[in-house]
């Protein structure tokens, strides 16, 4: 299927692994020109050379200053996928003001700071789309992870404000709601645990006792990268033009919601 992309050009900040390495290279994969976007420049380029991206954009989006260098970089946008952030695996305890205010900083501002570089051109040129990566935890938190949580309700509720700015230009905006999902670093994680979770030794039989104890859904597995890439690649398409303001989740079921 052509989502007819062709032509119009997109930054995925956070794109040098992981999810936003699968966005960037479904993106390009369906012909448009893609920036890739990291702060560590080897790795950023590597991405790009493997997805065939033709420009990079280096810089630290949670300062005032790397994300205008980023902004420059990237020049003329028509897709702004926001998927840049970060978190620690902290409690409430555990979890300071100051780490509050450094999560929101990473997860939240630097995704304001790209909405006001690049979305006043978008709508000089009539047609745009910005794309939030958020997640089910934003209205059904858990007690684990209270910073990071808060930051994707923030960033669900920035994108809707901002859908309701955008009335009438052409420009989108929505967010794209994961799941949890299957990147290296999570398989890792699981398969570590797994022996004195009793989950089994091989991924066949880990994958769905981990899924089971840690994010119960109708599917019975974690997500995968691509999976979300093409939720994303579907709402940055003339085929999302009449999505305004809306979460579409891609998580299996785990948010039990009729809404």
């Amino acid at each position: 299927m052509d989502l007819n992309l062709t032509g119009r050009r997109a930054l995925v900040t956070g794109s040098s692994s992981g999810l936003g390495e699968a966005i960037a290279r479904l993106l390009a994969e369906e012909g448009a020109d893609v920036v890739v976007h990291g702060r560590d420049e080897a790795r950023t380029r590597a991405v790009a050379d493997k997805i065939g991206a033709k420009a990079v954009a280096i810089g630290d989006l949670a300062t005032d200053e790397g994300a205008a260098k980023v902004a420059k970089e990237a020049g003329d946008i028509d897709v702004l996928v926001n998927n840049a952030g970060a978190y620690q695996h902290l409690t409430w305890a555990e979890a300071t003001p100051e780490e509050w205010a450094r999560t929101y900083e990473v997860n939240v501002i630097s995704s304001v700071r790209m909405i006001r570089h690049l979305v006043p051109g978008m709508r000089e040129r009539g047609w745009g789309r910005v794309i939030q990566i958020g997640g089910g935890l934003s209205g059904q938190p858990m007690a684990l992870l209270p910073h990071y949580n808060a930051t994707l309700a923030a960033r669900h509720n920035l994108a809707v404000s901002l859908a309701r700015e955008l009335k009438d230009t052409g420009v989108t905006s929505n967010v794209v709601a994961p799941g949890a999902i299957l990147v290296d670093s999570v398989q890792k994680l699981l398969t570590d645990l797994a022996p004195e979770r009793g989950w089994g030794e091989t991924w066949e039989t880990i994958e769905p006792h981990a899924a089971q104890d840690f994010v119960p859904n109708d599917i019975g597995r974690f997500g995968r990268p691509d999976e979300i890439a093409g939720a994303v690649a579907y709402l940055a398409s003339p085929y999302g033009d009449y999505v305004s303001g809306a979460t579409l989740r891609v998580d299996g079921g785990t948010i039990r919601s009729v809404s």
